[in-house]
């Protein structure tokens, strides 16, 4: 099964509720009685909690006390159980009331607790609860079949999977998300030191497995403090990703197959916020928390990089009123949304660190755009694993680490940087945008791409690095189909010698997007070998930003199509996105075109490379 297979198949369970849908049921919360919930005694008095939101928290949400939702069904009964369902919910159901007492006999028959019982029945509880038991028995199966499809041959074929688990705010328990259906907010913390923190059991999560939480704060705080944000499911990993020490070790690898490389679909979402804790989960914001020397610091844990995503609203937890500390870290924030391009994603990976080495690679998924992703094996090696992550990526970060890396790879493939280079050398830093890269996949070889195929070209100008870093400009000299030569100015960006001599050329287009938004094409130079393979050497690009007419064959040549009418958008063009910009069209790649005319150079797909 392919991903797209899988998403049609289980769109129905896997899809949130809808905006519209959330209002309605929490439009029928507006007449309900209001309800305080405080921090809890042992805590400390209200007035020496420093963040105002987990002091305490007032409305008309349907929370519930921990001590009622600790409570056993079974020492309620039926009855009880009804009337604390209606009053906390406004209703005024009975016994007779179609699917009620099967629901509640059932939640008995279980064991349940209150909290439980009540996290599931809630979403139900304003609609035909006749058939609830059955659906919920049936959103279980349907679920673990849900998983078993999405891994495949080690790959998780879909990056659209919901997290196992949510946290109920309202009912304070871990429910998985097929009782929920509706999208968590995040949550985004730095781990305290072992020493400052402790493993707790908690009926939050049926104690399943202890919890680390610093060894000041209680869940409690960061329930009200959630509430108050707005929130009424959230993702904490301590929570919902079954952690370490527990009883059920075995069952722990087995789940952090998936959900430890899809924890970053929590935070790519544009429906919720996501909270970070930036001096320690439910601790409160301090100036210390960019203390780049503590390898605790959020902006140096490599797991926190995926967590600022574009789509979502930046919240800041633990906020004791200090403005000014706020908009500080509000702004190193915000300064990490503009990390979507491969090289500075990798950059700023570099400058991270993680528990577990592996943490590194897979923390890259979702930032890369990965098509599918690798299952996770924290005994892996990174090599491995990045190997594994690279061949799940999309044609975007692929055709980046073709085209723009100035060096051949060093580790087990030759036209990609090894993880040990991603690591430990500078990336390029003025790069291009590469757009015109298709999106054909070729299962099995990399990158099954159309490119531009020079095949042969000699290339002077560009064997030594320049004294002073500075860009390198060289020449290029190739022949037509006629046997004339053309010369063509090229630089390279790097200091990576190119010895004088014959090459094969694998080109792609690119676009510096400054004022002028100049044309490039960016060209990989190495051999053919024996095999047939591609064998990289460096990179250099070559300016192509000639006025030229508008002219249906000079454009044809260069697979730009029509004329654009729109003033932004794209147009797909024989399996490529091509980028339309105002008063831009009459601007393309003229040299490459006239290659490509004159046949020097060829389209051609890129399918074995080594």
């Amino acid at each position: 099964m392919e991903g797209a297979q899988w998403y049609l198949r289980y769109h129905d369970d896997i899809t949130f509720k809808s905006d519209s849908r959330i209002w309605l049921d929490h439009y029928k919360y507006k007449d309900l009685p209001e309800i305080t919930l405080s921090a809890p005694i042992g805590t400390g008095q209200m007035a020496s909690i420093p963040v105002l939101n987990q002091q305490s928290y007032t409305g008309r949400k349907p929370v519930i006390p921990s001590a009622l939702a600790d409570t056993l069904c079974a020492d309620l009964g039926i009855s009880v159980l009804l009337e604390k369902f209606n009053t906390i919910l406004g209703t005024s159901y009975t016994h007779l009331t179609g699917g009620v007492y099967s629901a509640l006999e059932d939640s008995i028959l279980k064991n349940y607790d209150f909290g439980t019982v009540y996290a599931r029945l809630r979403p139900f509880w304003y609609d035909d609860l006749t058939t609830v038991v059955d659906e919920l028995s049936n959103r279980e199966v349907r679920y673990q079949k849900i998983l078993q499809d999405v891994l495949v041959e080690d790959r998780i074929i879909s990056t659209s999977v919901p997290p196992r688990r949510v946290w109920d705010l309202y009912s304070n328990r871990v429910v998985p998300y097929w009782v929920a259906r509706q999208w968590p907010w995040g949550t985004s913390h730095s781990w305290m030191d072992k020493e400052d923190r402790e493993d707790m059991l908690t009926p939050i999560n049926g104690r399943e497995w202890p919890v680390p939480i610093p060894k000041d704060i209680s869940l409690d705080l960061i329930r009200i403090e959630m509430l108050n944000l707005g929130a009424e499911y959230a993702w904490l990993d301590v929570l919902c990703l079954r952690q370490e020490g527990g009883p059920r070790e075995d069952l722990r690898e087995e789940e952090w197959k998936v959900d430890v490389p899809t924890i970053g679909g929590v935070y790519n979402n544009r429906l919720t916020g996501v909270v970070f804790y930036l001096s320690g989960l439910g601790r409160p914001l301090n100036s210390k928390a960019d203390d780049l020397e503590s390898d605790r610091c959020w902006f140096k844990r490599a797991w926190t990089l995926q967590e600022m995503s574009e789509d979502h609203e930046v919240i800041i937890g633990g906020d004791t009123d200090d403005k000014e500390l706020k908009a500080k870290f509000e702004s190193l924030l915000w300064s990490l949304k503009n990390t979507g391009r491969t090289y500075a994603v990798l950059s700023q990976m570099q400058r991270r660190v993680s528990t577990k080495s592996v943490d590194k690679v897979v923390g890259l998924a979702y930032l890369l755009r990965s098509d599918f992703m690798p299952a996770y094996y924290e005994k892996q090696s990174e090599e491995d694993a990045w190997t594994a992550l690279v061949a799940a990526t999309g044609g975007w970060s692929q055709a980046e680490l073709l085209f723009l890396y100035p060096k051949p790879g060093d580790g087990n493939k030759i036209w990609r940087p090894s993880w040990k280079q991603v690591m430990t050398e500078e990336f390029p830093i003025r790069n291009p945008l590469l757009y015109r890269w298709a999106y054909e996949t070729n299962v099995g070889s990399y990158p099954g791409e159309h490119a531009y195929i020079i095949e042969s070209a000699f290339v002077r100008g560009l064997s030594r690095a320049d004294s002073r870093g500075r860009d390198r400009q060289g020449e290029v000299v190739v022949e037509d189909d006629t046997g004339t030569e053309s010369t063509f100015e090229i630089f390279a960006r790097h200091q990576y010698p190119i010895p004088d001599g014959l090459y094969m050329l694998l080109g792609t287009i690119g676009i510096f997007e400054a004022a002028e938004e100049l044309y490039c094409v960016c060209w990989v130079v190495g051999w053919r070998l024996p095999d047939q393979r591609y064998k990289k050497l460096s990179v250099f690009e070559m300016s192509d930003f000639e006025k030229m007419d508008d002219s249906k064959e000079m454009r044809d040549s260069c697979g730009f199509g029509p004329k654009p009418q729109t003033k932004f958008g794209y147009r797909r063009q024989q399996h490529c996105r091509v980028p339309v910009r105002r008063g831009f069209y009459n601007r393309a790649p003229v040299k490459l075109s006239r290659m490509v005319s004159r046949g020097i150079a060829k389209e051609a797909s890129v399918t074995f490379l080594a």
